[in-house]
């Protein structure tokens, strides 16, 4: 599945590149998140609790950061994992001065693929709740940075 958009903060690039390449701050802001861990500079996982429709599932993810270029770009690609489910995908974002001076436009994409009991439940079910978690994260994102 393919999921894309634009965010415009309204913080200094250098701010939003600051929350957004650490693992700790946006985290924070994933709905279900439970704590994530530095393995090393560029890798780390996490533990999460997300429910899609019926089924509740515990994950644990592993993540590294395969591109990093401050303050203007950076590609994750994780693997996550829950009993009969696991979750790949890579992430991108690309940071810009936003029209209004000191606001940032956040360009994002992201390639997932599920397996197992979460793909048996269609890409419909799956596509509303990712972007309801997306729409979520993005939000605390912005409450975080507009201070």
């Amino acid at each position: 599945m393919q999921f894309s958009g634009s965010v415009e903060i309204a913080a200094a690039r250098d701010k939003v590149w600051d929350f957004v390449s650490d693992p700790q701050q946006m985290g924070g802001c994933g709905p279900g998140v439970v704590s994530v861990y530095i393995v090393h500079d560029d890798r780390f996982s996490a533990k999460a609790k997300v429910t899609v429709g019926p089924i509740s599932a515990r994950f644990t993810a592993n993540a590294e950061f395969t591109e990093r270029s401050a303050p203007d770009m950076a590609t994750v690609r994780a693997r996550a994992k829950a009993p009969g489910t696991a979750v790949d995908g890579t992430a991108r974002m690309t940071l810009r001065d936003g029209d209004v001076e000191g606001t940032t436009v956040m360009d994002w994409s992201a390639d997932v693929q599920f397996s197992g009991m979460m793909a048996s439940l269609g890409a419909r079910l799956i596509e509303g709740t990712a972007n309801k978690l997306i729409g979520q994260t993005f939000t605390c994102v912005k409450t975080k940075l507009e201070r």
